[in-house]
């Protein structure tokens, strides 16, 4: 059965899914700068979502009709509980659900994430439990757990499960994002798609600036997709078609932005005033007196406070 993905154009970009940062309101930013080909959620946790049901994924998975497509990434081990879960989420009306097995942090990794990398069964199992909610599963993942050696091994055990999608976060668990992605495996990687599942689309993430930076890897080596993650903090605007010439006003235009999305959906995410304070540095940059500016933004309250800040600094 066709899916979402087989609909889109070569290559196409994702904004890559980041913990407490692309939420409903950070992605709406992002559509508004330059929107990628497909949206990711945050990840959620399976386990969690089948013993404290909406309370444990806390707002990660909220959307909206106008983010399409969009795909509920999941992670956990055990596969009745992805099972329930991706059911859960084909009810919610997600065009996919990607799995989760490269996230480094020690939460994920007692019971998921990259830790999954270690357990070929387990990673098995899941990803057969998440086809029986009928949506195209892809799967995100890094080269190894502990070294780059692991990575034909590993990948090859999930281009055999017939996903629709492969994203490869150029980096092992061990490196985190400590050292410069191993882009040079890319066309080994490729190949080995090509050879094994060449029906699964190969996404490339890992130290990826920008569309003309995605464009130039992809046309390189022939990858199917790009994902950017850490490059929208540098540059919002990453996955625009328009020239990269963005001024100080075009920042602090997308900053009231921000802060008109957070008021309105700050019901739906519960997420406190205080989580918004990591994303001032995107905007606030690059001009005489910035850094001082930015700690005021630091100290305030609430988006009341930051607009008038912006006001009386005549931003």
């Amino acid at each position: 059965m066709k899916s979402f993905w087989d609909t889109l154009e070569k290559p196409f970009f994702i904004l890559a899914p980041m913990e407490a940062v692309t939420d409903v309101v950070f992605r709406h930013v992002i559509k508004k700068a330059g929107s990628p080909d497909v949206f990711f959620t945050e990840f959620a946790n399976a386990t969690g979502w089948v013993h404290a049901g909406e309370r444990a994924i806390a707002g990660r998975l909220v959307k909206t009709d106008d983010e399409y497509p969009i795909v509920a990434q999941i992670w956990g081990g055990e596969p009745g509980d992805m099972a329930a879960f991706a059911q859960y989420c084909a009810a919610q009306k997600f065009d996919g659900i990607d799995i989760n097995m490269g996230c480094p942090a020690k939460s994920a990794i007692k019971s998921g994430g990259s830790a999954l990398i270690l357990k070929p069964e387990v990673a098995i199992a899941s990803i057969a439990a998440a086809k029986t909610a009928g949506l195209p599963v892809s799967v995100k993942t890094r080269l190894g757990y502990s070294t780059t050696e692991e990575w034909r091994s590993w990948l090859t055990t999930l281009l055999e499960q017939n996903i629709a999608a492969l994203t490869i976060h150029l980096r092992t668990k061990k490196e985190m994002s400590k050292v410069p992605a191993h882009h040079e495996l890319i066309d080994d990687i490729k190949q080995l798609r090509d050879d094994i599942a060449p029906h699964t689309l190969l996404i490339i993430n890992g130290d990826v600036r920008d569309r003309a930076h995605g464009l130039e890897l992809a046309e390189r080596s022939g990858v199917d997709g790009v994902m950017i993650g850490r490059g929208v903090f540098a540059n919002p605007f990453a996955f625009s078609q328009l020239p990269d010439e963005h001024t100080k006003e075009s920042l602090i235009e997308l900053l009231r932005y921000h802060l008109d999305m957070y008021d309105l959906y700050s019901d739906d995410t519960s997420r406190p005033y205080d989580t918004l304070k990591r994303f001032f540095k995107i905007y606030i940059r690059d001009f005489d007196g910035a850094s001082e500016l930015r700690d005021m933004f630091m100290h305030t309250k609430s988006t009341t406070e930051a607009r008038l800040l912006l006001k009386n600094s005549k931003l």
